[in-house]
């Protein structure tokens, strides 16, 4: 029987060495939306990875590529699927970073830098936790498989026909990912599937070119009030979305999950603070619940005429808008869309409308055995017990492992809850790295004891 102990004096021993790989990794850019760095940073984590002993293949995509790697025994009964994502957010705004982003630096026992949190630093906490049970026992006690996709930034749209044609390849027992925060007051937290998202953009055109708003104003029409009528005919002030039909098809939660709900820490005030809010009027299950439980319909980008400094006096061409829409189980993103497309037509038929992107949403029952088991071990690594929620409000392409693999799917995050992923001075706790590749080495020595 493995001993985490000796595990544990492993990582102690090979931190700086865990540190110096991590930090090889955040210092190469990997920004999928723009196509910087992409084949570099997949040069650098496979090198790691087979320096971890990990056996590693690069699947090449119509978009990105996707990193497979394994470390098989056929006298392992269980096998874990390892999910993460080595691209990145741009960096922007670049003045607002305190140290360049893809210069790794440790300030007050974190580690800045783009990807620190999201998902490089969770990444490596993964290959970290398979190179020290290795180097402690020189074997694994499950077998383990680990995909990373180049796309997770930009919506995986590769991922799902990667995964659908390499379903031999990803068989397994459960799918096990981090990503994301911690609760705010450092408990670790066990999430069992996400919101998913529909990604669109609406135009609005007017006359060809901008106009004078003096010599032309009254006269030509302003396509940015056309886009602020018709957003204001699809959602109400306290968020309730009026396109006909949005409300279908959501499944509705069971007592269990209603259950794990009303259990949640929550401290109104933390709340606010990691949020950058000066209060949040809601209690602990309405906040859990919009988190997890409730669809969203956020208008993420708007932009017509002129916005720079000083006045520059016209009636704009043109005005964009771009919507992303967080869906629970079981809305249908190309469902949605359509019953959007709908409401555009109906209320303003000369605005085009555009799907940017989509991703399903994901649940996975918390009763299930090996649900159970990572959720002890996660206790025992962190020696509290762990907040399970039914569902994250972020979005992750988990549906291509509960759906088309048909699998259980687990996210656990490790980054602290001030990590900053998609903004300025992303960050990572040291200690938060170090807690991940332990907590990875419970999860994988307790999945293998209960087989």
């Amino acid at each position: 029987m493995l001993d985490i102990k000796v595990v544990h004096d492993v990582i102690e021993n090979k931190k700086e060495i865990f540190l110096e790989d991590l930090f090889r990794l955040l210092k190469q850019p990997s920004i999928s939306a723009q196509n910087i760095g992409i084949s570099e940073c997949v040069e650098v984590l496979t090198g790691l990875m087979k320096a971890a002993g990990i056996e590693t293949k690069v699947f090449e995509t119509p978009g990105h590529p996707i990193i497979y790697g394994e470390v098989i025994s056929p006298k392992n009964d269980v096998t874990v699927l390892i999910y993460g994502h080595y691209d990145v957010q741009p960096a922007d705004p670049i003045e607002e970073w305190i140290s360049p982003p893809f210069e790794p630096q440790i300030r007050d026992g974190k580690i800045f830098a783009r990807g620190a949190g999201d998902n490089k630093g969770q990444l490596m906490a993964h290959v970290s936790a398979v190179k020290a049970l290795l180097e402690a026992y020189g074997e694994l006690p499950v077998n383990v498989k680990m995909v990373f996709d180049g796309e997770e930034e930009s919506l995986s749209e590769s991922f799902a026909p990667f995964v659908e044609s390499h379903k031999d390849l990803l068989e397994a027992d459960v799918v096990y990912t981090s990503d994301g925060p911690l609760h705010h007051d450092g408990t670790p937290m066990v999430m069992l599937g996400c919101r998913g998202m529909l990604y669109i953009e609406l135009e609005a055109e007017g006359a060809k070119r901008d106009n004078h708003s003096g010599n032309k104003g009254g006269i030509t029409p302003n396509p940015a009030w056309d886009l602020i009528h018709l957003l204001e005919s699809m959602r109400t002030d306290n968020g309730n979305v009026l396109i006909d039909g949005f409300y279908n098809d959501i499944r509705e939660p069971t007592e269990f999950e209603i259950d794990l709900l009303k259990k949640l820490p929550f401290e109104s005030k933390k709340a606010a603070e990691v949020i950058g809010l000066p209060l949040l009027e809601m209690d602990g299950e309405e906040y859990y619940r919009k988190l997890s439980l409730e669809p969203t319909f956020n208008i993420s980008g708007f932009t017509s005429g002129y916005a720079g400094e000083g006045a520059k006096t016209i009636i704009p061409a043109k005005a964009k808008a771009k919507l992303d829409i967080r869906l629970v189980v079981d809305q249908n993103p190309d469902h949605i869309y359509e019953k959007i497309e709908n409401h555009v037509m109906n209320h303003s038929p000369n605005v085009k409308i555009k799907c940017l992107g989509k991703v399903e949403p994901s649940r996975t029952p918390a009763q299930l055995k090996i649900v159970q088991t990572i959720i002890r071990a996660i206790g025992k690594s962190y020696e509290k017990e762990p907040i399970v929620m039914p569902a994250i409000g972020a979005t992750l392409p988990d549906y291509v492992f509960t759906k088309l693999l048909g699998l259980p799917s687990v996210l656990v995050p490790y980054a602290n809850a001030d990590e900053n992923n998609h903004s300025p001075n992303e960050n990572m706790d040291v200690d938060c790295f170090i807690n991940g590749i332990k907590a990875s080495c419970q999860v994988l020595i307790e999945l293998g004891r209960d087989r």
